[in-house]
């Protein structure tokens, strides 16, 4: 028994000076100048893993070259859609659905002005309007040179109009504008070169997209082209609907966009499918409820090839001070047959405005649509008045959000008047 405890006494003295060996040489090489800091901080430092609410999971290495960040977002939802029973023969529309259930992974490679996200929407069939229908949303590399210069290659949302920007997991609403969503190009696969000047006071970004939706390559010679200015004379305007920090000076930001397509009809409905617009995947602007999708029968022909110029342009507005939000966005689209000469234009807007009246906790909302999405047709207006009330458990990672909407859409034979009732819970993990 002596004899065993001498031999882990011997072994642990070994072990021991071992490690005060190890420790002193490292010591000693650095006090030579043969190790920098960096170089010890990259000899002596483990892999760390750690947790930051809102990014999930951190796996990084002692050198901090390398960094993954593993989380993702739930929202779940009911909806009571009320029919006008004078005007429309639907009957009403109870649900429960899982809106979004994302998983991400993001982080850094090599350098940390190398970095990449790969985003995934498990939740089939529930957000076909966006391009976010139980697929890959996202996967993108970027690489900053200076923050004025940066490059993105790879899956992303269009930089087009302020509030697609803006995450679906950051808005003050249960989900974006139906007026926004009407023009939006969404999820593309394209490059995109962008920067920010003078740390934040202006924004830019010029890409080039297949123009052919979310995981589709393009079959023609024609990308889609979009441009984005934004102009932040008071200092940065985050991405996020809301002022959780009561801001105590006035920030606003002015943004504008420009977007360009040119898509091949391959067939002649009279509303766009799946293959009448080359290969198309839940596109706002040419989905059913987008300004393309719902005046397509303007541009179809009888037979005829042809190829549909596209163009859209926006202007926004975001203000943040005390607590009070303010968020605004105009848009203006054009479709024009190349053959045939047939063109359709369309344009909409929404305007919405929240206050805290609990600071970081209850904000109320309001929120105003419009969209008109044949300007040479007349009683096809739709309108939307909606109004918010949500509480924040911890800001957008942890909130529970209802609104009303009162919906008006125009008719020539009988107009409808239909009402919508929202509860969602999300939590950012």
């Amino acid at each position: 028994m002596k004899k065993r405890i001498a031999v882990a006494g011997l072994l642990a003295g070994m072990l021991a000076s071992q490690s005060v060996h190890a420790k002193t040489l490292e010591d000693a090489l650095k006090e030579k100048g043969i190790l920098t800091d960096q170089d010890l901080k990259s000899v002596s430092s483990d892999s760390k893993i750690n947790y930051n609410l809102g990014d999930g999971f951190t796996f990084q290495s002692g050198d901090e070259k390398f960094k993954l960040s593993l989380g993702g977002r739930l929202q779940t939802r009911f909806t009571l859609t009320d029919y006008d029973k004078d005007a429309s023969t639907k009957p009403d529309v109870d649900k429960f659905e899982i809106k979004r259930m994302y998983i991400w992974l993001k982080g850094n490679a090599y350098s940390k002005d190398l970095t990449y996200k790969v985003q995934y929407n498990l939740a089939a069939n529930q957000d076909s309007q966006s391009g976010s229908d139980g697929r890959l949303l996202e996967a993108f590399m970027n690489y900053k040179l200076a923050d004025e210069f940066q490059i993105e290659a790879g899956q992303d949302i269009v930089p087009w109009g302020r509030q697609i920007i803006i995450s679906s997991g950051a808005y003050e609403f249960v989900d974006r504008s139906f007026a926004e969503n009407a023009f939006i190009p969404s999820y593309d696969i394209g490059l995109n070169l962008h920067g920010n000047i003078a740390k934040g006071i202006g924004e830019y970004s010029v890409g080039l997209w297949n123009g052919t939706g979310q995981n589709t390559p393009r079959g023609t010679n024609t990308p889609a082209f979009n441009a984005r200015l934004a102009f932040n004379p008071f200092g940065a305007v985050a991405y996020s609907e809301g002022d959780f920090d009561r801001t105590p000076t006035p920030r606003i930001a002015i943004g504008g966009a420009y977007f360009r397509n040119t898509l091949r009809l391959t067939t002649t409905p009279t509303a766009p499918t799946a293959t009448s617009l080359e290969k198309s995947f839940g596109d706002g602007y040419r989905s059913s409820g987008g300004w393309l999708g719902k005046g397509f029968s303007t541009l179809a022909t009888n037979g005829v090839s042809e190829t549909l110029a596209i163009q859209q342009a926006e202007a926004d507005l975001a203000f943040r001070w005390m607590g009070a939000s303010v968020d605004a966005e105009y848009f203006v689209g054009q479709a024009e047959g190349n053959t045939t000469g047939k063109e359709l234009r369309a344009h909409g807007f929404y305007a919405q405005a929240g206050y805290f009246v609990i600071p970081q906790h209850l904000q109320l909302a309001v929120r105003y649509n419009y969209l008109d999405p044949n300007r040479v047709v007349s009683n096809n207006i739709i309108t939307e008045t909606q109004g918010a009330v949500s509480y924040y458990f911890n800001k957008h990672n942890l909130k529970l959000q209802g609104d009303v909407t009162s919906r008006h859409t125009q008719s020539s034979t009988v107009p409808t008047d239909d009402m919508e009732y929202r509860l969602q819970a999300q939590v950012i993990f």
